[in-house]
């Protein structure tokens, strides 16, 4: 029962000294000493009582939990009442409401003392100014975690245009940018690039990132990479800041895009990435993505597009929205894992899969084999550099491999083809050998192997040594091996695959398995 404090009892003396505890409490607003639990326990140990902070649902906070009368705790806790006072004939007990920060009377935590010997003055003033300690480090911590729940929404929110650009979607994504930073999307251009470091330090790089940008780039943790930042800047001077950047982190690498088409961030990601692979072996740690001879480049432009457009001709009769998804995320697919894929558009493998695997079914295309994810490639990108192939155009070519086969006849193209494969042929180990037999096996180096009669960790140790001498990723996949593959089939070291086998007459046939 409530009843009155006995001023005459004998005051009960903090440690320290008359005075001493003053100073002690100051000591825990100092930025080493703020912590709840540990106020808390010297609040027990100056009054000689049982603490416990309870939190406005009755969580415990710090310190000891007491058995409390539930009405009263109500009552502090809606801002009935500032403070009680019980008495039950064994213990005296104390609760004092603690604002919450926000609007209203209503407390944001309780704090409770029990003790055998009633509250004299001096313990009760030293309950007061404890409480008011309290109330500014019970602020403190809603400000920083309020703070932490604002880093990650505009985390979140920075991803979701990542991944709308990803998908082309450019409307929608310059809709959701326009509330918080106006004017980020307005140009149609932008470069993409990929910082990298260790995991530990991803988060400030990204911080880093964000201040060196100074909101002139969308900077975004990359969902699939531990040690990544994908920046995508409008400005030339986004590249500039980034690359002072790296400088000054040892252990940092960039990895940069040339201009493209925000509609094509997918495509100049995957530049980035292999530009970053590229900067690993640079003194500056930064590298662009090359403008080094494509394969593309050297076949009929008009052509191209053409038997690109027979290709994907299956594709038209589709929504342009869910044409655009699937393309999309079977471009992904094809320059990274599905996983890592998955992980970038923010949706599960099985629908990276899922999609890929009807795209594949709608070309009439197996894309278990390398050969042809790399010719679906060489369409894929011929679409994103150059748009959808107008049918009023150039007469197609056929979609089969005797048209492909005329696109490859290029004496350019062959001599390319011969120039990049001839660089293995110095190396007494066959290089050139084991690669064709692994690229023939769909990269699996144990197949591979079995055909060449060695161990696989064989192969694995030859397709390694090719990439510095091809000065290009083979095991990673993605554009360096698909180049690869294709000049094994202009040389005709391996056959010309086939699309279109299968239904092709069936333009929105179900997923295959």
């Amino acid at each position: 029962m409530a009843g009155p404090s006995d001023e005459s009892a004998p005051p009960a003396r903090p440690y320290g000294g008359d005075g001493a505890w003053a100073q002690q409490l100051l000591d825990h607003l100092r930025p080493a000493g703020r912590d709840l639990g540990r106020l808390v326990a010297w609040l027990a140990r100056s009054t000689g009582a049982i603490v416990c902070l309870l939190d406005a649902h009755g969580r415990l906070l710090a310190g000891e939990r007491l058995p409390l009368d539930t009405t009263v705790v109500a009552d502090v806790c809606a801002g009935r009442v500032a403070a009680a006072a019980l008495e039950d004939g064994v213990r005296h007990v104390r609760l004092v409401g603690i604002r919450h920060p926000g609007p209203g009377p209503a407390a944001g935590a309780v704090l409770a003392l029990a003790r055998p010997a009633p509250f004299d003055r001096h313990t009760a003033e030293i309950l007061n100014h404890t409480s008011a300690v309290l109330e500014l480090l019970l602020r403190e911590r809603e400000l920083v975690d309020s703070g932490r729940r604002l880093r990650r929404a505009t985390a979140d929110l920075r991803l979701a245009i990542l991944q709308l650009l990803m998908v082309e979607d450019t409307v929608s994504a310059r809709r959701v940018a326009a509330g918080l930073w106006p004017g980020l999307l307005e140009e149609d251009t932008a470069r993409v690039y990929v910082v990298e470091t260790t995991a530990a330090e991803r988060d400030r790089l990204a911080e880093a990132c964000a201040d060196a940008t100074a909101g002139r780039a969308l900077v975004v943790r990359c969902p699939a990479m531990d040690g990544h930042v994908i920046v995508v800047g409008p400005s030339t001077e986004v590249g500039e800041r980034l690359r002072s950047l790296v400088t000054g982190r040892p252990g940092t690498f960039l990895g940069g895009s040339p201009r493209q088409r925000l509609a094509l961030t997918a495509t100049a990601y995957g530049q980035a990435v292999t530009a970053l692979a590229v900067a690993h072996f640079r003194p500056e740690r930064s590298a662009v993505y090359a403008a080094r001879t494509r394969p593309a480049q050297l076949m009929d432009p008009a052509g191209l597009r053409a038997w690109a457009g027979a290709v994907l001709r299956p594709l038209d009769a589709l929504p342009h929205h869910v044409r655009a998804e699937l393309l999309a995320t079977t471009g992904l697919g094809l320059e990274f894992t599905a996983v890592s894929a998955a992980k970038v558009l923010g949706v599960s493998r099985n629908t990276v899969r899922a999609r890929m695997d009807r795209v594949a079914g709608l070309l009439g295309a197996d894309f278990s084999r390398l050969a042809v994810r790399a010719v679906a490639h060489v369409a894929l990108n011929t679409e994103a550099a150059h748009g959808p192939y107008d049918p009023g155009g150039p007469a197609a070519r056929p979609a089969d491999r005797d048209g492909l086969t005329d696109l490859f006849g290029t004496r350019a193209l062959r001599a390319w083809a011969e120039g990049l494969l001839g660089r293995l042929d110095a190396d007494g180990r066959d290089l050139r050998g084991t690669l064709r037999a692994w690229i023939a096996a769909d990269a699996h180096a144990e197949r591979a192997a079995c055909s060449l009669g060695v161990h696989a960790q064989t192969v694995r140790e030859h397709v390694r040594s090719a990439e510095p001498v091809l000065e290009r990723r083979l095991t990673a996949g993605g554009t360096d091996l698909y180049e690869t593959v294709l000049a094994h089939l202009v040389v005709g070291e391996l056959p010309v695959p086939e699309l279109g086998v299968t239904n092709r007459d069936q333009p929105d046939s179900p997923v295959h398995g």
